[in-house]
This record gives C-alpha cells, structure tokens and sequence, in this order.
C-alpha cells in the first residue's frame, strides 16, 4: 500500500515537471524575441520593460521548481524515478537562453540609461561604453587599471591627469592592440603555487580573486594570435606541473568582442571543462 502511494506521487511530480516543460518550451523562445526587441535605438515602452522583468521571474521561478522536484525524486524516490536526458538538457538549455538574453537586456538598459544621462542622441557605437565585464576583478585599483586598458582599447576620448602619464604610458595607449582575459581554477595549494610563479609586466593585471581562482589580464602591444597565447599558457602549466589546474582564457581586440554575457560564459565553460585542461572563449 506504502508503495502504490510512493509511486502515485513521484507520478504527480512528474506531471509537474512535464506541464513546466511544456511552458517553457514555448515561453523561453517568447522571452527571448521580446529582449531581442529591446535595442538603444529605439523608444520602449516602460510595459514591455515590465513584460520582459515579470516573465524573467516567472521563468526562472518554473526552473527552480523542477530543479526542487529533481532533487527530491532523484533522492528520496530514486527508485521510483526514471530519469529523462533529453528532457533535463531542454531545461539546461531554457535556462541558458534565458539568462543569456536576460543579461543582453540589462546591459542594453544600461546602456539606454547612460545615453540618456549624457544626453546622446548618437548611436551607441558613436559613442561606446566600458562594458560589465569590470567586475572581471574585486579590487578598485585592478578595476581603475583595467577600465584605462579598455578605454584605450576602444579609443575613447579619456584623458588622465599629467602626473599619471609619463612618456611610457603615453606609448602605451598609442600601441595597446588588445587584451587577453584569463583565470586559473585549481585547489588553493595549486593556486598558491601559481600565484608565486606569476612573472607579470607594467600594464598587466593579476588578482587572487578567492582561494581556488586566480585572475588577470595582459595587456598586448602587438596583434597576437590567441592560440599563441593558448600554447605559452599550456607550456608554462605542463612545465609547472600545474595537472590539476584549469585555464580559460578571453582575446578581447575591440567593445564587440566584450559584453555583458562573457562572465556567465566563463563560469559556465569551467564548470564543463576537466582538470588540467586549457580552452579559449570564442564569441
């Protein structure tokens, strides 16, 4: 009797979990086209605002229920359970599309606000912006140093006090070609090791960004090509025994190359990435 109610109810979380896919299916795509209608060029509408912000929650509130009933059939009523692969990737993918477009809307929202302060009436690529991705690092100094790299990257009209810019910072924003981002993720004993092994030059940047992460940025004089960045970084960790230690690493040439989805980009391929192992992000 026990058993005939455990199965009925692992049943009724079932039907839960397929009437959540269903919505999904159909609201994540409707999500997405509603973000993808919100542009800095044009005027919208303080509803469709709400829309976009009101499904958002109502998404992610259907997510977080399915990972709930996942949890509790895959633990206490694992024997009653049968998994479905196809069906757990869809949500994988609901929820990357989801935030992926979530994160574009926020940032162009953003961007909308910016103009609207400095009262623009330029398209925004006549006048860009320093993107998000300044939280690459937690101290202020680090932020400071990689917001100049970026300016001169996107050759804004910044102008820093005298006393900042002897000749050779002069030199370096008439030759700065772009910038490789990168983050090493290993156990803290590991990270440590690196840390002090670390050789860095002027205008590059490294943060211990926590115990088991180690981040920075170099800064390039010259175009490179970011597989030879790639191949200096895998030599370097074979060399250093560095075989438990994961490395991503980001070339950023120009503001395109840079948005507000690169962190949840990042974070999502380390996760996915296996020990030892060193990728670059492409967009």
């Amino acid at each position: 009797m026990e058993k005939g109610r455990k199965a009925r109810y692992v049943e009724s979380l079932e039907k839960t979990i397929q009437s959540n896919h269903h919505f999904l299916k159909e609201a994540v795509e409707g999500f997405r086209e509603m973000c993808a209608k919100v542009i800095p060029e044009r005027d919208i509408p303080y509803g469709i605002i709400l829309d976009v912000r009101e499904t958002y929650k109502e998404i992610q509130n259907r997510l977080s229920e399915v990972k709930a009933i996942q949890q509790l059939l895959q633990g206490k009523y694992r024997q009653y359970y049968r998994r479905d692969p196809l069906r757990d990737k869809a949500f994988t993918e609901f929820a990357f599309i989801t935030k992926n477009s979530y994160s574009k809307f926020e940032y162009t929202m953003m961007q909308i606000e910016a103009q609207k302060r400095l009262g623009q009436k330029e398209r925004l690529s006549q006048a860009p912006l320093v993107p998000e991705p300044l939280q690459w690092f937690r101290s202020r100094e680090n932020r400071v140093v990689f917001l100049r790299n970026l300016r001169i990257l996107y050759d804004l009209d910044y102008e820093a006090s005298p006393e900042s810019i002897g000749k050779e910072r002069r030199g370096i924003q008439r030759g700065l070609r772009g910038l490789s981002l990168f983050v090493f993720v290993g156990e803290s004993r590991m990270i440590d090791h690196l840390q002090s092994l670390m050789r860095l030059r002027e205008y590059d940047i490294l943060e211990r960004y926590g115990r088991e992460e180690l981040r920075g940025v170099l800064a390039h004089l010259r175009e490179v090509d970011p597989l030879e960045i790639e191949r200096l970084f895998q030599n370097f960790m074979e060399r250093e025994g560095l075989s438990k230690v994961k490395c991503l690493l980001f070339y950023v040439r120009s503001q395109k190359d840079l948005g507000s989805d690169v962190l949840s980009l990042m974070k999502t391929l380390l996760q996915q990435m296996g020990e030892g192992r060193i990728k670059t992000l492409r967009r």
